[in-house]
Formats: C-alpha cells, sequence, structure tokens
C-alpha cells in the first residue's frame, strides 16, 4: 500500500468538496473549478502544485483547441448550411418519424465527429424541432436520440469532443511515465469510435425508440388538446370585463383552456383557486396552458402579461419580422438562479417572455419569481433582430423559429473548406491540432465569415474555465501518490476478476460519475488512476485510458450529465426518469461494447 501523506490527504478532501459542489452547483460549476485551481496553488508546498502549475490549464493545448473549434463551428453556423440541409432532410423524410429519426442520428453523428459535439447539437436542435413539428412527430422522439448520437459520435475523431482533446493532453504528459501512452492521432480511435455510433444508432432506432417517450404534441395537430404546456401569469385591469365574474364564468366567456394554478390577490396566495371565486381588479392568476391558448388569452381586453414588458398587437397577426421564439437556457448561462426582471433579460433584448417550461413540469412559481434553472425553456415575442442576438448569445439556445435569422450564405464553401482542412491537416501531420484549428480560426477572421466579436461570444467561457480549472487536479492526484493508492484499490479487484472485468470496470465507475459531475472532471480524475492500475496489472494502459474517454462521453443517465442532454430537456418536456429509462439500457450495452472492441482492436 503505498504511504499515505498530508498532501493526499488534502487533495483527496479537495476532490470530495469539489464532487458535492459540481453534484449539488450551489455556484457554477466553472467557479467550483476556479476554486479548485486556487485552493492547490494556495496549498501548493503539500499538493504540489506551483503557481505556473496551477495555471497551466489555461495554455493547456486541450483547452486553446477546445476554444479555436468553438469559433470555427460558429462560422459554419453563420452561413445557413443547417437551414439548407433542412430543405434536404424534409423533402426526404416527409411524414415519416423513423425517417426522421434516422436522418437525425446519420446527420448529427458524423457532424460530431468534424465539429464539437455540444456545438452540433446546439446547431442542429432548431432543425430538428421544427422538422418534427412541421411533419406530425412528437419533438420528443427526436431530441433525446439527437443528444445521443451527438456522444456517440464524437468518439468518432480527436475533436469530436473536449473529452478527447483533454484525455490526449494528459495521456501525453503521463508518457514519461507509461511508455505506452502518448497524445491521440485524429482518427486513433475511429474504428472503435464507429462501432459504439452504429451499436448506439441500432438501439435509437429499435429499442430507444419505443422507450422514448412523446411528451410534447408537435403544431402541426393543434386540434389536440394534449400539447405541449407552458406557465404564464397575467393581471386583471381595473376596465377588464372579467372583473365581477367567477373564474369559472371567465374561462366560459373567452373559450379558453387552460389550468389555473395560482391566485395571487394582494398579499394573499391561492394554490388552484376554487372556480367559483369571483375575480377582482388587480388580481394575478398563474395559468398553465398550450401555446395555442395562450394565444387566444392575448387577445382578451384588458388584461396584462407579466413580467412587465407586455408585447404588442396581436400574436395571430403580428408584423412582418415578429415571431415567437423557444429558446433554452444553457448550463453556464448567466440568467441562470436569476429571475426574468433581475436578470434584465427584457430590457437586453427587447423581447418579452410570454412563458416559462421546466423539463415535462410546469412550477407554481410566480414568474416574476421564478429563478431561472438550466434547461428551462421560455417562449419569447421577438423579431429578426432579437433572433440573431439570441442566436449569437452563449447564455441560450434558440430551439426553433430560425427563419428570420440572416446568414452569410456565401461564406458556406469556404466556411466548411476551412474546417476540413483544419481536420485533414492535422490527420495527415502536417500541423499539431491546435495549431491547424488556431489558424482556421484566423482565416474566417481574414475573410469575414465571422467577426472577432462574435467569436468572443461564440466561446463557452464556463467550459474554457472549468477545464482550466480541474487540469492541475489531475497533476496534483499524481505528484500526491492519490492516483497510486486508488490504482491499488481497484488493483485489487483482479485478484477474483480478469483483467477485461477490471476495464469494464472503469468503463463503469467512470460513466456514473459523469452522470453527475462533468466529463472533463471524470477524465482528469480517472486517467492518472487507469494508467497506474494498468501498470500494476502489466496491462496495456492505453487501452485502460481509452475506457476512461468513451465512457466519459456517454452519459446517457441524466440531463445534468452531458450538455447536449440539458438543451433537449426543455425543448422536449423530458422529465429526469426519462433519461434513466432511455439512456440506462444503452450504456449498459456500449459498457460490453466498448470493452470487448477495445480488447478487440487494441488487445489488453
Amino acid at each position: 500500500m503505498p504511504e499515505v501523506t498530508v498532501g493526499t490527504v488534502l487533495v483527496f478532501l479537495i476532490i470530495i468538496v469539489a464532487l458535492v459542489l459540481f453534484v449539488t452547483e450551489p455556484v457554477p460549476i466553472d467557479v467550483t473549478a476556479l476554486g479548485i485551481m486556487v485552493t492547490l496553488m494556495m496549498l501548493g508546498p503539500w499538493t504540489g502544485i506551483s503557481p505556473r502549475d496551477g495555471v497551466s490549464g489555461f495554455a493547456n493545448p486541450a483547452t486553446m483547441t477546445i476554444l479555436a473549434m468553438m469559433i470555427l463551428s460558429e462560422g459554419v453556423r453563420r452561413t445557413g448550411v443547417i437551414q439548407r440541409l433542412e430543405e434536404i432532410v424534409t423533402s426526404y423524410t416527409g411524414e415519416s418519424s423513423h425517417k426522421q429519426l434516422g436522418a437525425t442520428i446519420g446527420i448529427v453523428g458524423p457532424l460530431s465527429g468534424i465539429i464539437n459535439n455540444t456545438a452540433a447539437v446546439a446547431i442542429l436542435l432548431p432543425m430538428v424541432s421544427d422538422l418534427a413539428h412541421e411533419n406530425g412527430t412528437s419533438p420528443s422522439k427526436l431530441l433525446l436520440p439527437l443528444s445521443y448520437a451527438s456522444m456517440a459520435g464524437g468518439m468518432l475523431t480527436l475533436i469530436g469532443t473536449s473529452t478527447n482533446l483533454l484525455a490526449s493532453t494528459i495521456a501525453s504528459r503521463l508518457a514519461t511515465d507509461y511508455p505506452s501512452l502518448h497524445a491521440f492521432s485524429m482518427f486513433e480511435f475511429t474504428q472503435l469510435g464507429l462501432l459504439v455510433f452504429l451499436v448506439g444508432a441500432a438501439y435509437l432506432l429499435t429499442i430507444g425508440y419505443w422507450l422514448t417517450p412523446s411528451h410534447v404534441t408537435p403544431r402541426s395537430e393543434f386540434e389536440t388538446t394534449h400539447r405541449e404546456e407552458f406557465l404564464t401569469e397575467i393581471t386583471i385591469g381595473d376596465t377588464s370585463p372579467l372583473v365581477g365574474m367567477t373564474i369559472q364564468e371567465a374561462l366560459q366567456q373567452i373559450e379558453f383552456e387552460g389550468n389555473v394554478t395560482q391566485l395571487i390577490r394582494r398579499d394573499d396566495y391561492y394554490r388552484e383557486p376554487r372556480l367559483s371565486m369571483i375575480i377582482q381588479s388587480d388580481d394575478a392568476f398563474t395559468i398553465r396552458l398550450t401555446e395555442d391558448a395562450l394565444r387566444t388569452l392575448y387577445d382578451v381586453e384588458g388584461i396584462e402579461f407579466v413580467p412587465e414588458v407586455t408585447p404588442q398587437g396581436d400574436l395571430d397577426a403580428l408584423a412582418p419580422g415578429q415571431t415567437l421564439v423557444e429558446i433554452v437556457i444553457t448550463a453556464g448561462s448567466d440568467l441562470v438562479s436569476e429571475t426574468i426582471e433581475t436578470s434584465g433579460f427584457q430590457d437586453q433584448y427587447q423581447a418579452g417572455v410570454l412563458a416559462i417550461r421546466r423539463g415535462g413540469k410546469t412550477t407554481h412559481e410566480r414568474l416574476t419569481e421564478h429563478r431561472i434553472q438550466p434547461g428551462d425553456m421560455l417562449l419569447v415575442e421577438s423579431d429578426s433582430n432579437t433572433i440573431d442576438r439570441l442566436a449569437d448569445d452563449p447564455n441560450v439556445v434558440v430551439a426553433g423559429e430560425i427563419d428570420l435569422q440572416q446568414f452569410r450564405s456565401s461564406k458556406l464553401p469556404l466556411a466548411v473548406g476551412v474546417v476540413l482542412s483544419v481536420v485533414a491537416l492535422a490527420a495527415i501531420g502536417i500541423l499539431p491540432i491546435m495549431v491547424a484549428a488556431l489558424g482556421g480560426v484566423i482565416i474566417m477572421f481574414v475573410t469575414d465569415i465571422i467577426k472577432p466579436a462574435e467569436a468572443y461570444d461564440a466561446v463557452q467561457w464556463d467550459v474554457i474555465f472549468l477545464l482550466s480549472g480541474v487540469i492541475p487536479l489531475g497533476r496534483a492526484l499524481s505528484e500526491t501518490g492519490g492516483a497510486d493508492l486508488l490504482g491499488t484499490l481497484i488493483v485489487s479487484t483482479a485478484d477474483f476478476l480478469p483483467i477485461i472485468a477490471v476495464l469494464g470496470l472503469f468503463y463503469l465507475l467512470t460513466a456514473a460519475m459523469t452522470n453527475l459531475i462533468s466529463n472533463q472532471a471524470s477524465v482528469v480524475l480517472f486517467i492518472p488512476i487507469a494508467a497506474d492500475t494498468a501498470a500494476r496489472l502489466n496491462a496495456n494502459a492505453f487501452a485502460f485510458i481509452l475506457a476512461v474517454t468513451f465512457a466519459a462521453s456517454t452519459a446517457f443517465m441524466s440531463p445534468v450529465g452531458y450538455q447536449t442532454n440539458l438543451f433537449v430537456y426543455g425543448p422536449g418536456g423530458y422529465e429526469f426518469s426519462d433519461y434513466a429509462r432511455v439512456g440506462g439500457p444503452l450504456q449498459v450495452i456500449l459498457a460490453i461494447v466498448t470493452t470487448l472492441g477495445i480488447a478487440m482492436f487494441w488487445g489488453l
């Protein structure tokens, strides 16, 4: 048993605290990561992390490559390539839900191997949502497979996920102690990635299709009454004809279908108020309703929507260029934990928030008091300029109605050519991937595919700070002997398990951890342990690191395990249990496939 030092104990305490903060998120995860970095440096004499080591994550090749790939992905998006693709896909799939699902998987998989898979889902989410709505398919049937297929597709190449790039960097650093390790090449594990993607696609098209729920009814089926519901809030004006009526009489008067979930009258709150209650002026009602019912309610005289910015005009007769748009709050959004009012959302975008939905549930809070959380969907009235701002803002993802956005269509061939050139130069070995990607960014700047200000907005800075903060943690785990200690404990399982089972155990442990915390943190924690375990077993260290890398990119069982899962949470109307039901069997299947595939391709 390796010696347990003060440094080892301190690093494990930091890890435990970090895991609790990552799971509970009392502060954003990038703030937690920075806290890890600062703590390691302050305890440098024991953790072995100097100030130079502590900030090394900002200059790490993985960090810079991920930053560059985010900008390249944004450049491609601004050409409108997805809108052209949607026309082609629609003409092929028609109203066949299986064809739509096959097209979704077939597009997002390869695309996730060329650009970062998180960016691929953000780009394709509006297209897939519109494809489903316009052709009578529940978006719920397509959006969860979109996320899952993007994860599998991200394992086709080195640049498919930030996880791969980070794992490659860590493997390169560990190569001095473990000669079988090295930085990953562009197509180092493509054969295994292709196997994982094909198996995953087969599952999603069969068992997964059967298990995936249909929570959201398409807009094309307005005649049905069981459509996706939002939460909105209205106040009754002094001149409203509804004053003096009972709630039931008012609902009958306006032929409105919705559930009144709360009445706020001065300082009194009434949950599920009786339909016989008399409506008074200044009453505030919280109502659960469909988008179609919201349009009906909007035309009623003498009511105002809350928050304060009430959209102008008739929702059914919007001015040219105006539309209703659905947006999803991202994990690192500045809006998280804010209310609509305190966030300044409506002043910033000059757009009215009409309603909110959180996954498959609606809340009983007042909209003015509703604390925004990652994955929340907001229904917003906007014009073309607003859509541009929303589409460019890293705090949100536009989930539909993107036809009005202005694109640089003439730059499409050049943008695609730049990205393919970056991949080719790195694959052939002419340039390191970081250099090739940064060079591609410069070309996009020079050719006006993307402007510098747009590029800065495109970078998910929470991911960059998260990477920079957790990278020193992996180094500290190795320097203090923490990796040796955990490796020894896991090696003990080899007394009653074959090596391939120990490899599978690493996959399952990493996948379980990734479903609770970030994929980057899982890689940082488990790769040093995997390398040490392999060395003690006289096994192939590269095989063990691949198991960790693949497991960290396939977190199917929770909406918080991977950012793409969170992107589809609101638009799909999903509940937490949906991820476990659909993703659980896939997690087990891919654990077996990946473990056997590694043994077959690289040996143990």
